[in-house]
């Protein structure tokens, strides 16, 4: 990092301070903070809502997928397009939610059920979220350590202290700054802005990666050059793969249909709520189908150039260099104590090689720690020595706004859990709109004094991705709760106390042996060789038959369930337990059109035309088979274009050429160069053809849109009573409004 590089840093994290300070002003209510007063357009909710779910964190993670799996794993992720399409088109569970008219998960959930299952539902979600949440400042400031090459401790005050936790407090006083000022309206409209300043950004790292590796002469060959069954770039030679495997994928489709699309993680969930209306923020969802554009080239080129400089014989002298400075400061990083020092003399690469040894035998804690952490900053570390000056600057600061982006809206959605679905709905006497917004707050700057105290003291011992997923388990019924919820008007409370028990209880468990397996649970196993034996075959019987897919072993080293089948397993039990309990507990139907703001309880303020699916069902079977595509009377011409547009390019191209390569290679296998002309087709040529398109696209819809929300921000106005409190299965604000119309 030059001086040049450390400017244009400087200045785009100066614009992000200044948005934040200009937007905090209108700010006038609770809503305002808690989901943007309900005034943005399409392409704000879609633009930041993107870059608020990307994240460093997110970035790095794939990273650690693709740099162990490649392309050949993701591939198959292309079975679940049709059902993302649905998802999409017919904004399934995202229209309902925003026709709740909610602001929080939690206000939905004693709509729908009770109060006390608003409380323990908002306690176990923010217990999951902030969690998992607590990984991330860690994540971010290690990689800005590694990537700026900073020195791993640094002396403050005649003290020695780790330079990730100084540059945690850092990261984490900005994100606390902005989710304070102005809420939701700061955060979303930061992002957005973050989000657009991002594209370019992304379209000239590509260049520059494409311009320094060639794809033929050195990716593609190192990407190649894998053992029989772990193959990066032939889908049909991934059996051996364990943790980012076909399950993987599975697992993950069956999520996305279990989790409402996203609805069930709550650390976006102010972008669920923030459009003007239900149509928008169907319409963002659609329009993500394009967001993506170059971030996702970046993110797999990157992650395949890191490989093929880590791997190819071109590279070697410098790779091996990087290797070396890698381990270095890894060691430095996670145990001081082994580190050969540098400054002392040149060290060399058996060195290096002893003292990860001697710390494998000697702490093997910290050794499953360095190991974690190395891996993660293997792309950050290659991509630091690949990139020239000047976009080294641009690369780094495109990767502290995902960092700043996603600390500020978690702090945000974690921290109004904590008072608008514990406290509130405790307290007797409500907030005054002053009371609550300071507590909001305080509420936030809470939770990154934990967030730092966590990624301090916490060793990680497993992927990101798997982190994600057993900490998330933790919240794992709350699929069956919310889906269901929302479509469901036989589902009762019973089944969903049922629901959330069940998943978390599997998902705690499992999360306790994930952690302590290594340390504490085989040891004292070891102690009984007999019955480790018989638990041995026991596990290996009930993988059997799943095999390749499931590779059940018991070893010292980790438990033989991944965070991924854990939270499958919690989320089955959670649907069973949830239909069975309502099924046996449901004396009525619950009121859905009241919820849902639908026939005589429809609100005029919000200009929509009547559901597509209740105006169907008076025109027949016809009419509702049109019905479910989800375009309905709301689209305008431009609508049914873009939606049409991603019909077409998802089921045409994305599923359509899907099958018809697997078909091919059912009946006659392709050779390994043909999957190389592919991946370099469709996920290099085709997809930035795509980002070259949304970029200029994105960026123009997204500023009119922003000039739009700043145009109604001016004229709108307050209601002290959408506030978040629920009266009688009823939103406040629905109930004052009824008793102005008695």
């Amino acid at each position: 990092m030059q001086l040049i590089d450390w400017i244009i840093v400087g200045l785009m994290l100066g614009l992000v301070l200044w948005i934040g300070l200009y937007t905090q002003q209108f700010v006038k209510g609770v809503a305002d903070f808690l989901a943007a007063g309900r005034v943005a357009g399409r392409y704000v909710v879609s633009v930041s809502a993107g870059e608020a779910g990307l994240g460093l964190i997110s970035v790095v993670a794939i990273w650690e997928m693709y740099y162990k799996s490649g392309f050949a794993v993701s591939f198959w992720s292309a079975i679940g397009t049709p059902i993302a399409l649905i998802m999409t088109i017919s904004g399934y569970c995202i229209y309902r939610y925003r026709e709740t008219r909610v602001l929080t998960m939690g206000q939905l959930l004693e709509i729908r059920y009770s109060r006390r299952f608003r409380v323990f539902a908002g306690f176990l979600s923010a217990l999951s979220g902030i969690l998992n949440y607590g990984l991330f400042p860690a994540v971010g400031a290690r990689f800005v350590v590694y990537f700026c090459g900073f020195p791993p401790q640094l002396g403050i005050f005649g003290m020695q202290w780790p330079t990730f936790a100084v540059l945690m407090a850092i990261f984490l006083t900005i994100g606390v700054t902005l989710a304070c000022l102005g809420g939701q309206l700061t955060v979303m409209t930061t992002d957005c802005v973050m989000g657009m300043i991002s594209y370019p950004i992304y379209l000239i790292i590509v260049f520059v990666c494409l311009s320094q590796f060639s794809w033929w002469q050195e990716i593609a060959p190192a990407l190649a050059a894998r053992p029989a069954g772990q193959s990066m770039l032939n889908p049909f030679d991934t059996s051996a793969l364990r943790d980012f495997n076909l399950l993987y994928i599975f697992i993950g489709i069956f999520a996305s249909i279990y989790g409402g699309a996203g609805m069930t993680w709550l650390g976006t969930q102010g972008y669920n709520g923030a459009a003007v209306n239900a149509h928008e923020q169907k319409m963002s969802r659609i329009l993500g189908t394009w967001r993506g554009g170059f971030s996702s080239v970046m993110i797999i080129l990157t992650a395949a150039v890191a490989y093929s400089y880590f791997h190819h014989a071109n590279f070697a002298d410098r790779a091996a260099e990087s290797q070396r400075s890698l381990h270095v400061t890894a060691l430095q990083d996670v145990a001081p104590a082994f580190a050969p020092d540098p400054e002392v003399s040149p060290v060399t690469s058996v060195e290096v090689d002893a003292a990860i040894a001697n710390l494998k035998a000697t702490d093997p804690g910290k050794f499953v720690t360095f190991e974690t952490i190395s891996k993660q900053m293997t792309v950050p570390v290659a991509i630091r020595d690949i990139l020239p000056v000047g976009v080294l600057g641009l690369f780094c600061g495109l990767m502290i706004f995902l960092l700043i982006s996603t600390d500020s809206t978690y702090l945000h959605s974690w921290g109004s859990i904590l008072v608008q679905d514990i406290a509130l709905p405790l307290r007797k006497k409500a907030f005054t709109p002053k009371e609550q917004l300071f507590w909001l707050r305080v509420a936030i700057g809470l939770v990154a004094v934990y967030a730092f105290a966590f990624s301090y003291f916490f060793g990680q011992a497993t992927y990101i991705l798997m982190f994600f997923a057993i900490t998330g388990a933790i919240w794992a019924g709350a699929g069956a709760v919310i889906v269901l919820g929302l479509y469901w008007p036989r589902g009762t409370t019973a089944g969903a106390w049922t629901a959330l028990l069940s998943g978390a209880g599997i998902a705690v468990g499992g999360f306790l042996l994930i952690n302590t397996w290594a340390g504490h649970v085989y040891p004292l196993l070891e102690q009984s060789p007999a019955f480790v034996a018989r638990l041995s075959r026991a596990v290996e019987a009930l993988s059997g038959p799943m095999e390749p897919l499931i590779l059940w072993r018991i070893t010292p080293e980790r438990f033989f369930m991944n965070g991924q089948e854990i939270n499958f397993l919690a989320m089955i039990t959670a649907i069973g337990g949830y239909a069975v309990v309502s099924l046996l507990t449901s004396r009525e139907k619950f009121n859905m059109d009241r919820m849902l703001h639908r026939g005589k309880y429809r609100r005029p303020d919000e200009h929509m035309a009547e559901p597509p699916m209740v105006a169907a069902r008076r025109k027949g079977i016809v009419a509702m088979l049109h019905a479910m595509s989800g375009i309905d009377e709301n689209f305008t011409k431009g609508d049914r274009i873009l939606s049409w547009s991603v019909i077409i390019y998802s089921l045409g191209y994305g599923f359509g050429s899907f099958l018809l390569i697997v078909i091919w290679n059912l009946i006659s296998p392709w050779p390994a160069e043909w999957w190389t002309i592919m991946f370099f087709i469709t996920g290099i040529v085709i997809a930035s053809l795509v980002g070259i398109v949304s970029t200029v696209w994105f960026s123009i819809g997204g500023t009119i849109d922003l000039i739009r929300m700043f145009k109604r921000l001016h004229s709108h106005r307050v209601n002290e009573a959408d506030d978040g409190r629920v009266i009688g299965h009823q939103s406040a604000e629905d109930v004052k409004i009824a008793d102005k119309h008695q």
